[in-house]
């Protein structure tokens, strides 16, 4: 479902990578690898539309991506450094405006129910700002749990987690994989999962 050929990627003068090829079919989850500066995050940016490559294609269910695709942006969930959520609201407020920006609606019971999933349960009507770097991390994770997105990119989403949340994400994850969904992540965390999830590794730094 997910293809790149040939991808270059530069940052000033210096090249991160160049013509990366590879695929990804659905129901599989892509684990890619690197140490600091290789350019995991150029990468997943790439994968979601956001980063245009020096060189190369990419293409989502046989078309090329590209920027103002609304087809495509309704396909792709991405989750990067940043939360990318609204201080000044609480926790649902943020999953309502994210539905309606993603094109769907959620009922204040679903928000709940994925607020609770996520361990979020006492923290519904909470201003995000006063809220744990953990607990701001879930609030953007509960928004996977009513995503239809197929295409999951997933930058460091284990981060500022405890062993409850990895779990639940974990769970997401492979619940989604079975559906035919596609997962592309980074992590330096040790996350294992069971032997039903497809997965394999690219590893970038290797020119």
């Amino acid at each position: 479902m997910l293809e790149a050929r040939q991808l270059t990627a530069v940052r000033g003068d210096r090249r991160l990578f160049s013509q990366l090829s590879f695929s990804v079919a659905a129901g599989e989850l892509l684990y890619v690898r690197g140490v600091n500066g290789s350019g995991k995050t150029t990468l997943l940016r790439m994968l979601a539309g956001l980063t245009q490559p020096a060189e190369g294609e990419i293409e989502w269910d046989g078309r090329p991506i590209g920027v103002g695709d609304d087809r495509f942006c309704q396909d792709v969930f991405y989750l990067g450094h940043r939360a990318a959520i609204k201080d000044d609201l609480d926790a649902i407020e943020n999953l309502k405006i994210a539905s309606t920006l993603a094109g769907q609606t959620i009922e204040l019971t679903e928000a709940r129910k994925a607020l609770t999933v996520m361990g979020l349960g006492d923290h519904y009507d909470l201003p995000v700002r006063v809220l744990s770097q953990g607990q701001r991390r879930r609030v953007a994770l509960a928004r996977l749990l009513n995503a239809e997105a197929r295409l999951w990119i997933l930058d460091e989403p284990f981060t500022a987690l405890d062993t409850l949340a990895i779990d639940h994400l974990r769970m997401s994850i492979r619940e989604h994989l079975g559906r035919g969904g596609v997962v592309v992540l980074t992590t330096h965390q040790q996350v294992e999962f069971d032997a039903s999830v497809v997965s394999r590794e690219l590893q970038l730094g290797r020119l």
